[in-house]
C-alpha cells in the first residue's frame, strides 16, 4: 500500500509512505543506517540485506528517551563524518521515534542537508512519529524544543518489525492511533473501541487510517501554523509529565495516553466534552492497557511549565482539546484557576 503527501503550500518534495512494499532499497551514493542497540540485536542484519548502496555503514546508539539529546547527535555526527559522508549519501532511519527524530536532525545539518530515509520499527513510529518531518531533540527545559522541520525523501512501515515489539511499545503507539481518532474521525474512534489490534488485519487498517489522517494533516500545514497543531491532542500535559518524570517513567505514549485524559477533563468543564464522550475515551485507553492517571505534586510547577511548550506565546498556554469526538478547537484563552482546578483533580 502507498499513501502519498503532496504538500498543497510548501516548496518541499512530496514523499511516500509504503506499507509492507520494503523489497530492495537501491541508493546511489554512501549510506548509513541509524539505529538503537536493541533494534540492531533485533533486526539490523535483516534490514542490510535488504539495502543496496555504494557504502553501506551503521551507527548504533544507545536505547531510550533519555539519550535524545544533543551529545547523541555530536556522536552521530561524527560517525558520519568518519565514514566520509557527503551531501549525496543518505541516512536511513532504523527504529522508533527517537532514533527517528535524531536521525532527521542530524540529516537537517549534516553539511547543511542530506536525504533520509524512515524505517521505523515501532507502531507509535509508523502511525505518527516519522510522517510529517518533525525532527529534534530534548534538553532541560523540555522535549523536543531543539530541531527543524526536515521531511524524509520515503517511510518504510513493515509490519514485521512489530512482531518483536514489547506489549508495553505496542500500546504506547496505540495511544497516538486514539489521538487522531478523536480529533478526526468519530467512526473511526468507535471502530478502535470495538477492534482487536492484535489481529493482523485490524491492525493493518488502523496503520493506514492513521497515516491516511496524518498526511492529509502534514500536507495542509507543514510547519505547524494552524490544523497540524492539532495532533498535539494530550500533548501539552504530556510533555510535562515526560519531563517531570525524566522520561524515564513513561513511554512518549503512555505520557500521551494520560495527557488526553487531562484534556477532555478540561473540555468538559469547559462544555465541549460530554461526560459519556470522555468516559468512551477513557474506556477505550483502558482497553489498551494504557496509564489514566498521574499524580501531579506540585500544582504551580507543573501549569510554570506549560509555559515552556512550542504551542504556547506570549505566556499564553494553548490547549488542543476535543469538541465532541471527532472534533476538535484549539484555545489559548482559558483562565490560570481554570487550568489549576484541572490540575488538581489529579494532584489528589
Amino acid at each position: 500500500m502507498r499513501i502519498d503527501i503532496r504538500f498543497l503550500q510548501s516548496k518541499s518534495m512530496n514523499y511516500a509512505v509504503f506499507i509492507d512494499e520494503l523489497q530492495q532499497l537501491c541508493l546511489d551514493g554512501k549510506a548509513a543506517i541509524i539505529t538503537n542497540e536493541t533494534i540492531a540485536a533485533l533486526h539490523l542484519e535483516n534490514i542490510k540485506n535488504k539495502i543496496k548502496a555504494k557504502e553501506l555503514h551503521e551507527v548504533i546508539i544507545k536505547d531510550g528517551e533519555k539519550y535524545k539529546n544533543l551529545q547523541t547527535i555530536e556522536y552521530i555526527l561524527n560517525e558520519l563524518f568518519k565514514f566520509k559522508l557527503d551531501r549525496k549519501s543518505t541516512l536511513i532511519a532504523f527504529g522508533g521515534g527517537v532514533v527517528g527524530d535524531m536521525t532527521g536532525f542530524a540529516a537537517a545539518i549534516y553539511q547543511r542537508g542530506i536525504n533520509f530515509i524512515q524505517v521505523p520499527t515501532t507502531l507509535l513510529a509508523q502511525v505518527d512519529a516519522s510522517v510529517g518531518g518533525k525532527t529534534g531533540v530534548n534538553n532541560s527545559y523540555g522535549k523536543n524544543l531543539i530541531g527543524a522541520f526536515y521531511q524524509p525523501r520515503a517511510v518504510y512501515c513493515e509490519s514485521e518489525f512489530l512482531k518483536t515489539l514489547p506489549e508495553r511499545e505496542f500500546s504506547a503507539g496505540v495511544a497516538e492511533i486514539i489521538k487522531m481518532a478523536v480529533m478526526f474521525d468519530k467512526e473511526f474512534f468507535y471502530w478502535l473501541l470495538d477492534k482487536d489490534l492484535k489481529d493482523c488485519v485490524n491492525l493493518k487498517e488502523a496503520i493506514a487510517k492513521s497515516i491516511k489522517i496524518k498526511a492529509d494533516v502534514v500536507a495542509q500545514d507543514e510547519r505547524e501554523r494552524g490544523i497540524r497543531a492539532v495532533l498535539n491532542y494530550g500533548h501539552t500535559f504530556a510533555h510535562v509529565i515526560e519531563q517531570k518524570t525524566n522520561y524515564c517513567k513513561y513511554l512518549h505514549g503512555e505520557a500521551v495516553a494520560v495527557g488526553m485524559l487531562m484534556a477532555n477533563e478540561l473540555a468538559a468543564r469547559l462544555g465541549l466534552l460530554k461526560q459519556s464522550e470522555a468516559a468512551d475515551i477513557e474506556k477505550t485507553v483502558q482497553k489498551f492497557s494504557l496509564p489514566t492517571r498521574y499524580k501531579i505534586e506540585n500544582i504551580d510547577d507543573f501549569y510554570d511549565s506549560f509555559l515552556l511548550d512550542k504551542k504556547s506565546s506570549n505566556s499564553k498556554i494553548t490547549f488542543i482539546l476535543p469538541n465532541g469526538i471527532g472534533n476538535f478547537v484549539i484555545r489559548d484563552d482559558i483562565s490560570e484557576d481554570t487550568i489549576k482546578d484541572v490540575l488538581k483533580v489529579f494532584g489528589r
